[in-house]
């Protein structure tokens, strides 16, 4: 399965972001999964990239043709996807993977995730997307997405495919549902 990553290009300000990316690397090549992402070489985008490469997986990254971004694309990949603008790399990526996760990150993380639910939600993708945490992270996602179901500006059904966790076993298990 390929398994399409958003994350960070950030370390974040505790080292428990780094040792969940090193962890979802692992479990990644472990289970025999290959990994598509931003392909950048920074932050936790690289964490992630250099785990699943030193543990002998497959990785793809989706760059967009733009400075900086370009010019620290992560060196090891097996794949290289260069496209035009944001949009296109969350396009591409859409297409490419199969399942999605999404580990702590900012804006764009957020940007990128929130496609995927809302094309889920409108029966345009049925890909799952797990949104990953540790410490908390997503729970405040958690409020908003009952706040959705609670104000019936949502139903239940436009949240099948997603979940929030922060146990990677539970992750696997959803990813692998039909």
């Amino acid at each position: 399965m390929k398994i399409g990553v958003f994350l960070s290009s950030r370390m974040g300000k505790t080292g428990a972001y780094r040792r969940l990316t090193e962890e979802l690397g692992r479990w990644l090549v472990k289970n025999g999964h290959e990994l598509v992402y931003g392909g950048e070489n920074y932050g936790l985008m690289a964490v992630l990239a250099d785990t699943v490469l030193a543990e002998g997986g497959r990785a793809a990254g989706v760059i967009p043709n733009l400075s900086p971004m370009k010019e620290n694309a992560h060196p090891g990949l097996q794949e290289y996807h260069y496209v035009l603008s944001m949009a296109e790399r969350k396009s591409l990526m859409i297409k490419l993977a199969d399942g999605f996760i999404a580990l702590p990150g900012g804006i764009g993380t957020l940007d990128e995730f929130s496609e995927v639910l809302c094309l889920n939600a409108i029966g345009a993708l049925d890909k799952p997307l797990v949104l990953l945490g540790t410490g908390g992270y997503y729970e405040p996602f958690r409020a908003v997405q009952e706040k959705i179901l609670e104000e019936r500006m949502a139903d239940e059904s436009s949240f099948e495919r997603f979940l929030i966790t922060e146990d990677l076993d539970e992750a696997g298990k959803f990813l692998a549902r039909k």
